[in-house]
């Protein structure tokens, strides 16, 4: 079945449902109480990232598509552009047919992802910097062998497929008031909208994109496909552009495109780290950072959000987990200059010790641009609990005379 012949319509999503019902996890929602209290509404979790392989939501599109295949083009074999998850997608569906596979990758897809569609069986070709680079080599790829490209949003089966993601949640919350959406190239909100067509009672609709590559967003504002340089921590849905047919869908239906930074991004990570104790990729924590970046829209209603991957690399882990700390205001850094004599750095901390604030570092700068003739530099980081205890932590230093003043943590720094 040629994907021209699929319809863009809410019946052609039931049918998607349908066919890969058998081969994908029923991803379940969860009622989180402590993250309905940090937004002021009823939030409930799509968790697509505990999908087969951590695909998240694109091994559905996969595999409605593939699935759709007749066997003589199963033979020639799929190919695709992916920045990770719709790579395992495809690299899944290709083995359950029994179809050779060949995903573009860019060079930054983590590790995580890279490894996950080998073991799938896929053969992987590593080429240009971003999604729409390998996008286009693996265009090339697919006329040379002959082969079906499977695009990653930009076709009526993969979008079908992808709005699933949708009826399952109202299957589990009918009485979902809004849901919010992580945003790439369109696929997985196009298929939303279109799930959501014949609904009498239909929940609003919010997309959620990185600021770092905010394509999509731009585009629904513009009206028209505009493209923009994708850099983020999102991986999952760094796309310079995304297509006519995705834009055309999602401006029927809705209700607006929210961005966020990557610090936004790094923090709701933590949230779900913290809280939860799921793990979720850039792309996968968006719409939750989304929707804890509401002023007020949603407050009292029931809201889904789709937790959309989990494959974020060990080595990014790290670094977002400190940068989602800072933006919690889950340390306080800070730097001083003392008088160079015995017993000043015993006097700040057995301040901080009476208050019990535990010291994460301290670093001592005697030469240098931090010092002066008898003076020291002092840069310290301490344990703070949220933002208003790391404010106190520095008012209560400073009422003890000591001039500190607080460290830029990054675009994400809150300081007054």
């Amino acid at each position: 079945m040629s994907t021209k012949t699929v319809p863009l319509d809410a019946a052609a999503v039931a049918a998607a449902a349908a066919t890969i019902k058998p081969h994908i996890v029923r991803t379940p929602m969860e009622h989180s109480e402590a993250l309905s209290e940090l937004a002021g509404c009823e939030v409930h979790l799509k968790l697509e990232n505990l999908q087969h392989m951590g695909a998240s939501f694109k091994i559905r599109g996969a595999l409605n598509r593939v699935l759709a295949l007749p066997l003589a083009e199963r033979s020639k074999g799929v190919v695709t552009a992916s920045a990770g998850n719709h790579g395992q997608g495809v690299a899944f569906a290709a083995r359950l047919v029994g179809a050779p596979a060949c995903v573009v990758l860019p060079t930054s897809v983590p590790l995580a992802k890279l490894t996950a569609i080998q073991r799938a069986g896929a053969e992987v070709l590593i080429h240009g910097t971003d999604y729409d680079s390998s996008h286009a080599r693996a265009l090339e790829l697919a006329a040379e062998r002959g082969a079906t490209y499977v695009h990653a949003f930009d076709d009526p089966a993969v979008i079908a497929g992808q709005g699933t993601v949708v009826l399952e949640m109202l299957e589990d919350e009918p009485r979902l008031d809004a849901v919010v959406v992580p945003v790439g190239g369109g696929g997985l909100i196009a298929g939303t909208v279109l799930a959501l067509s014949d609904r009498a009672r239909r929940p609003t609709v919010i997309g959620a994109q990185s600021k770092g590559g905010a394509a999509f967003a731009e585009s629904f504002a513009a009206s028209t496909v505009v493209e923009r340089p994708a850099a983020t921590i999102a991986d999952g849905i760094a796309v310079r552009r995304p297509s006519e047919r995705t834009l055309e869908i999602a401006r029927s239906g809705v209700a607006e495109m929210r961005t966020v930074s990557d610090e936004q991004i790094a923090a709701a990570i933590v949230l779900l780290l913290e809280r939860h104790k799921l793990l979720a990729e850039g792309a996968g924590a968006a719409a939750l950072a989304a929707l804890l970046d509401d002023r007020g829209t949603l407050r009292g209603k029931r809201v889904g959000v789709i937790v959309s991957g989990g494959n974020i690399d060990p080595n990014l882990l790290g670094k977002v987990l400190q940068t989602g700390l800072a933006q919690a205001g889950r340390y306080l850094a800070f730097r001083m200059w003392l008088d160079d004599k015995p017993g000043v750095l015993a006097e700040l901390t057995r301040i901080l010790a009476n208050e019990h604030i535990n010291i994460l570092h301290v670093g001592i700068h005697r030469v240098g641009p931090y010092t002066s003739l008898g003076r020291v530099g002092l840069d310290v980081i301490v344990d703070t609990r949220d933002r208003a205890h790391a404010l106190a932590v520095l008012a209560l230093i400073r009422s003890h005379g000591f001039a500190a003043e607080e460290l830029d943590t990054g675009p994400g720094d809150r300081r007054p």
